[in-house]
């Protein structure tokens, strides 16, 4: 068995292919490493200018919020701002405040990063920029009531209609903020009930917790009562209810009465109302009633509206058992010989 040579021409031509193979990868390296390096530099260089400037403005973001606190929490020395201040109020809105702004910064840096680094590639922006428009109509469409939402709760708190611990009238429900978010508020209503309402769906707010509030107590008083010396009992009681605590606090003005209300055949009603602390209205108004119902009865003056007279019934009333007299009852009269059978015919002999 002969082992045959190998020839050496085609070794020569395999080694002239592979050197020729090898010069041009590194004519093709040599002549786009530059470029490779400029593009992998800026691509670095977006990256670390996009990290930095997120840092610096969520940063400055954090600084802005907590100024905000700081000029918050410096009218707790004040008598109005201790009263209209709330802390976890202060504390939700300026947290949900911040971290919109650092998302929305957040967003605008990464995105403008990533679009300029696509761009460093070497990548078409249009098509992307035009899918992305697409995607984002179909989105609106689809999500538009988490949009919605989503601006609604954005705006509710930067304008500050509403915070944690208002009584507030959401026309769906009614009663006391427990909490505020960006697309859901909670609120606890009178009988306890948590109730979740999407921002979006608020169509108007009542807030009975911003600036004052009113209690109104309507007295109904006999037609026949001296109307100047109840008035006169009246002002007295608001005047000792300002001076007791805590109804001092919670009285910013005096109990007046406006007049009547209403005058009717059997009784009048006496309109009195007065200024308080906001959310505060409702317990002030069940005092006065308190008080208002000692004083007059002490006074001797009557107030209607207590129970209904006791209706009378057929137990009460003897008579009522007594059938009337009726003209049928005598079988002599025209009128019950009209109404008695007739005879029957005699038989035939």
């Amino acid at each position: 068995m002969f082992l045959s040579a190998s020839d050496p021409t085609d070794t020569g031509k395999k080694l002239d292919a592979a050197e020729q193979k090898a010069s041009g990868v590194a004519d093709w390296f040599g002549a786009n490493w530059e470029s490779w390096l400029n593009n992998g530099l800026k691509i670095i260089l977006i990256i670390v200018i996009a990290v930095v400037l997120r840092s610096v403005v969520r940063r400055l973001l954090t600084r802005f919020i907590q100024r905000m606190n700081r000029t918050a929490e410096a009218m707790d020395d004040t008598a109005l701002g201790g009263l209209l201040v709330n802390n976890e109020r202060r504390r939700q809105r300026t947290e949900a405040i911040g971290s919109v702004l650092r998302s929305v910064a957040t967003f605008v840096i990464m995105g403008t990063a990533a679009l300029m680094v696509l761009g460093a590639f070497g990548i078409s922006l249009a098509p992307l920029l035009a899918s992305a428009g697409v995607a984002g109509v179909a989105l609106g469409f689809g999500a538009r009531n988490l949009v919605t939402d989503f601006l609604s709760g954005v705006f509710m708190i930067l304008e500050d209609q509403y915070g944690v611990g208002d009584e507030i009238d959401a026309g769906v429900a009614t009663g006391t903020v427990v909490e505020v978010g960006l697309r859901v508020t909670k609120l606890r209503g009178p009988n306890g009930a948590i109730w979740y309402i999407r921002n979006g769906e608020v169509k108007r707010i009542g807030n009975l917790s911003q600036g004052w509030s009113t209690a109104a107590v309507s007295v109904r008083l006999g037609y026949e009562e001296d109307l100047e010396r109840a008035q006169e009992i009246i002002e007295t009681v608001g005047q000792d209810l300002a001076k007791a605590s805590p109804w001092d606090e919670q009285l910013w003005g005096p109990v007046e009465v406006l007049g009547l209300d209403e005058v009717l055949l059997d009784s009048v009603v006496v309109q009195v109302s007065a200024k308080t602390m906001p959310g505060k209205s409702l317990g002030i108004e069940r005092e006065l009633r308190w008080r208002i119902k000692k004083a007059l009865d002490a006074a001797g003056i009557r107030i209607l509206g207590g129970a209904l007279e006791p209706a009378v019934t057929d137990e009460d009333d003897p008579s009522a058992a007594i059938a009337a007299p009726s003209a049928l009852a005598n079988p002599a009269s025209p009128q019950g010989v009209a109404a008695s059978p007739l005879a029957p015919p005699a038989p035939r002999k």
